[in-house]
């Protein structure tokens, strides 16, 4: 195996080791990238989008993105694979704490998380009425000639 100098450049190679189909070499480098550097968000992020999708470790894969965005909350790639996770697993505590850091982040697909959303919702009982009523009082303020139809809305919901 090469040697690479910089975490960058593991990182790099891991993610075209991932693209090439090779997830076990992938898995190696980013492991090895965070016993170096327990903080490298990125390696979080791509670890946990390989226990999600390939290995189906969802314990693992969760701690990885809960990592990652503890560590770069900034970091907007990680939002929708973390929700998408506690949405598979009907996690409700989670899908309400990521969804709300989600769409306050910047460069977050907003279309994307509401997707996810209606997901949940439509998953969970009772959980469209709820969502409806949360997607609702989105709207801080009532926009000129749309106040009438969301007490329409939230009239009918209750």
């Amino acid at each position: 195996m090469d040697t690479y100098y910089t975490i960058e450049e593991k990182y790099l190679q891991a993610v075209e080791e991932l693209s090439y189909g090779e997830t076990p070499k992938a898995l190696n480098l980013l492991n090895e990238l965070i016993n170096n550097d327990p903080l490298y968000a990125r390696a979080h992020f791509q670890l946990g989008k390989i226990y999600y999708y390939d290995l189906k470790d969802y314990q693992t894969a969760g701690y990885h993105f809960k990592t990652c965005m503890e560590i770069d909350p900034l970091f907007c790639d990680n939002y929708f694979h973390y929700l998408s996770l506690v949405v598979f697993l009907k996690m409700d505590k989670q899908v309400k704490a990521v969804a709300d850091k989600a769409l306050i982040t910047p460069g977050v697909s907003a279309s994307s998380i509401y997707e996810l959303l209606g997901l949940y919702a439509e998953k969970t009982k009772n959980g469209l009425k709820r969502w409806m009523l949360t997607t609702m009082l989105i709207w801080k303020q009532p926009r000129k000639n749309n106040s009438t139809a969301q007490s329409k809305t939230l009239a009918a919901l209750n």
